[in-house]
């Protein structure tokens, strides 16, 4: 009988690690891509609940973060390190010079977020909500990038002399972007090439070009992540792009910001956490370190995936697929609230 208890007890164990580990892969998988990771936790939730106090779900949401957080870190270990001793005093200082516009950009989602987190989560904190928001920004991505490519086609077109404008160069270089929404590709001969088409479009190259008052700008854009469904890197990443930003500029960008604001957040849970005189079990740990590392592992992979995928495409597939699970949640609640 005690063999079976343990048994038992082990199994239970390891059904609420597997359900840690598919949780974390979509953390790991929407935390970086701007697809909302609230909007895809919520459907998770209706389908995958871990048995575990509701303190410490709170707290495993928002702590599981830090190991897409160590990704970052990890990834981009060289770029943020001030301390390298593969480093000259003068890409120090530029290093040094990045933290300060990350710190920059995170003092309004610090005012604001931490001031109004508990009220925004009670009142707007429901499937109608994050599927507004899915919605509402999935139609901001395919606006604004229509827009950047009418942009980068006129700058092609203005650069090249006019008898290599034709329909037939237009199609020639359409069918060697590879895809509907893939960026424009160089063409051959004088003019204005894919490269410098974009480079024309946005002021900012990368992230060491950030100044003080961009990153402010892009800090207020995050703030609006504290709507559930908004996306904290689709926020800050239209924020980025409307402020100058190129593509990779303000992924990057998105990515350190995220640094402190989560391990941040993720502190004050913690310290919430103890300070209420809570304790966890060992399932508890157990679902939380799975967690951790599952996020971690994905969130290497996503980060990868993003910043290849941006060199020859553009965020549209991003805003139609927030639509659809804008869309799906709508219709998954609705049915059910029809049902009840």
């Amino acid at each position: 009988m005690r063999c079976l208890i343990v048994y038992n007890g082990a199994m239970d164990i390891l059904f609420e690690a597997l359900k840690a580990l598919f949780i974390g892969i979509v953390e790991g998988i929407t935390e970086w891509l701007p697809v909302s990771s609230t909007g895809h936790m919520i459907l998770v939730d209706e389908f995958v609940k871990l048995d575990v106090t509701q303190e410490f779900l709170n707290l495993f949401l928002v702590v599981i973060q830090i190991g897409a957080i160590l990704a970052v870190i990890i990834l981009y270990f060289h770029k943020l390190n001030p301390f390298s001793p593969r480093k000259t005093p003068e890409q120090r200082r530029g290093t040094w010079r990045l933290w300060g516009m990350v710190a920059i950009g995170c003092i309004p989602a610090a005012i604001v977020g931490f001031a109004l987190d508990d009220w925004v989560n009670d009142t707007f904190y429901n499937a109608w909500t994050v599927a507004a928001m899915l919605i509402l920004y999935g139609i901001v991505f395919i606006i604004m990038e229509r827009r950047n490519r009418n942009r980068e086609a006129a700058q092609l077109a203005k650069g090249a002399p006019q008898h290599r404008i034709g329909a037939h160069d237009r199609a020639e270089r359409a069918a060697g972007a590879h895809g509907k929404h893939a960026r424009m590709q160089p063409a051959v001969g004088p003019g204005i090439d894919g490269d410098d088409a974009e480079q024309s479009l946005f002021k900012v190259h990368t992230v060491d070009q950030i100044d003080w008052k961009t990153a402010l700008k892009i800090g207020l854009f995050q703030v609006l992540a504290i709507i559930p469904g908004t996306s904290r890197s689709g926020a800050t990443i239209i924020g980025g792009m409307l402020c100058g930003c190129s593509r990779t500029a303000a992924a990057e960008f998105t990515f350190f910001l995220a640094i402190p604001i989560m391990l941040g957040w993720g502190l004050v849970k913690v310290v919430k956490f103890l300070a209420a005189g809570l304790a966890m079990t060992f399932t508890e740990i157990v679902v939380l370190a799975v967690g951790i590392v599952t996020a971690f592992v994905v969130s290497v992979l996503s980060i990868k995936f993003l910043m290849g995928y941006i060199k020859k495409n553009d965020f549209t597939a991003f805003g139609a697929y927030r639509i659809i699970v804008g869309v799906v949640v709508l219709a998954y609640f609705g049915v059910k609230l029809l049902v009840l």
